[in-house]
């Protein structure tokens, strides 16, 4: 396994279009899988997109921890009145305020559930110390196919939807800030904590266990 660079808000491979996988069992795309997972880890993020590693490719990994699924819901996400519909998977560990875990996604393909737009912080390894608010849906259904090509869906709301759409993002050439609807919501991510201890100090407190400049997505709304 390798550590990868990653790359940064302004080369060309964030811009581009990533391709379509075409054998999930190849070698090549465990190896890169593999890769991504020890890049990922080294630098503390909770997703990462293969064109951030300089691999114009359709894979994403994920996972959200049991800690940021409890600050989702300390945060406000409220589940209360969802689509009745809502599977059964997606109410044990696909929804909000509930951890995910290690999620491999090859090709994948989202449909919004819900179009109602919930704003929330997010950084970026691509985009280091800043961090921006950003309108996501909140809850969408994600599809796509796992290393031994297999169908893999979910539903997902709050953070795990939000971390989803910002990786699917990646692999259409689009970075957050692309997505703000408010720039002068993206600011420094020192100076979002430094502000937000002041006005709340024991929300700031468990920000800061999630330092922005590190973390691929931060806690959502």
């Amino acid at each position: 396994m390798a550590i990868l660079k990653i790359a940064r808000m302004g080369h060309p491979i964030l811009r581009r279009t990533a391709e379509p996988v075409a054998d999930p069992r190849a070698p090549e795309i465990h190896r890169l899988v593999r890769d991504m997972l020890e890049t990922m880890e080294d630098a503390g993020g909770t997703g990462l997109a293969a064109p951030q590693v300089h691999v114009p490719l359709r894979v994403v990994v994920f996972f959200v921890a049991t800690g940021r699924a409890a600050a989702e819901d300390a945060a406000g996400f409220d589940d209360k009145g969802a689509d009745d519909s809502v599977s059964e998977a997606a109410r044990n560990g696909a929804g909000a305020g509930r951890a995910v875990p290690l999620t491999i996604l090859i090709n994948p393909e989202i449909e919004v559930l819900d179009p109602a737009l919930s704003l929330g912080p997010e950084a970026c390894l691509s985009v280091p110390g800043l961090v921006g608010q950003v309108p996501r849906p909140r809850r969408i259904r994600h599809r796509g196919l796992t290393l031994e090509g297999e169908r893999l869906e979910r539903e997902a709301a709050g953070f795990h939807a939000r971390v989803v759409l910002h990786e699917c993002d990646h692999l259409d050439g689009v970075l957050y800030p692309q997505r703000m609807t408010d720039l002068s919501l993206l600011s420094f991510a020192e100076e979002a904590l430094r502000h937000a201890a002041a006005v709340l100090p024991e929300a700031a407190q468990e920000t800061q266990q999630e330092t922005p400049s590190n973390s691929e997505v931060l806690e959502a709304p």
